[in-house]
C-alpha cells in the first residue's frame, strides 16, 4: 500500500511555478496494477520518483508499506562504464538476492545477448530498459513501479514482457505509467488520472481511462 499525504511538488518555469502535485491525499490500495494517467507534462515519471523515494516532494510525504521498486524503465542509476551483467550483480547485492540466479534470469529475459557483457553507455535506450526490467521482474517487491518500459522491443518481448508481469501481479502490486491504452486494458485493473497538480483515482480502469480521454480532448 501507497499512501501520499500532502504531497507537493512544483518546477518553476518562465510563466511560474508548475505544480505536478498539489497536496494530493491518496492510498492506493494493495493487490492492484494501478495505471498512472495524465497528458504529457502532468508529472507521472515525475510522481514515480518521489514514490521510490528517487525524489523529495517540496512538501508533504509518501508512506510505503512493504519493499517498493525502483522505477523500472529509469536507467539512470546504472553504471555507464559497468557492463550490464556487473550492473545486475551490483544490484542484486543491493537487494540481498543471489547474484548469480539473477543474472540468469536477466540473461534469458532481457535478450541482449553479448551485449549483456558490454558497457551500459554502449546500449540504446531500449536495450537499457530492457535491463532495467529484467533486473527488476527478477526481484521480488511487494510493489513495481514501471514506466513505459512494457512497450520496449518488438512484439514478441513485450507478449513476453506482460506475462511475467501478470505473473508478478499474483503476489504484488504496481504503479504503472504508459501512453498506449491498450497497454492499460491489458496491464491494469484500477487507474489514477494526474491532471494539474491533483490526482483522482477510479476503482475501474475503464471509468479512469474515460477521465483521462476527456481531459486530452479539453486540451486540444
Amino acid at each position: 500500500m501507497i499512501e501520499l499525504v500532502n504531497l507537493t511538488k512544483s518546477f518553476p518555469t518562465p510563466d511560474g511555478r508548475k505544480f505536478v502535485a498539489r497536496n494530493i491525499n491518496l492510498t492506493i490500495p494493495k493487490g492492484q496494477a494501478v495505471a498512472l494517467l495524465g497528458r504529457n507534462g502532468a508529472g507521472k515519471s515525475t510522481m514515480l520518483q518521489m514514490i521510490s523515494g528517487n525524489m523529495n516532494p517540496d512538501g508533504g510525504s509518501v508512506r510505503t508499506h512493504g519493499s517498493v521498486s525502483f522505477p523500472v524503465g529509469f536507467a539512470g542509476s546504472f553504471h555507464r562504464d559497468l557492463t550490464g551483467a556487473q550492473n545486475a550483480r551490483f544490484v542484486a547485492r543491493i537487494y540481498g538476492v543471489d547474484t548469480d540466479e539473477l543474472l540468469d534470469f536477466v540473461s534469458d529475459f532481457a535478450a541482449l545477448g553479448g551485449h549483456l557483457h558490454m558497457p551500459v553507455r554502449s546500449y540504446s535506450s531500449g536495450m537499457r530498459s530492457r535491463l532495467a526490467f529484467g533486473i527488476s521482474m527478477a526481484i521480488h517487491f511487494d510493489t513495481y513501479l514501471v514506466d513505459e518500459v512494457t512497450s520496449v522491443g518488438d512484439s514478441a518481448f513485450r507478449r513476453k514482457s506482460a506475462a511475467i508481469f501478470k505473473a508478478r501481479m499474483q503476489h504484488s502490486s504496481a504503479i504503472v505509467v504508459t501512453h498506449s491504452l491498450i497497454e492499460v486494458r491489458n496491464l491494469c485493473t484500477s487507474g489514477a488520472v494526474l491532471e494539474n497538480g491533483e490526482i483522482t483515482y477510479f476503482d475501474d480502469i475503464e471509468d479512469a481511462i474515460s477521465q483521462h480521454v476527456s481531459n486530452m480532448k479539453k486540451a486540444q
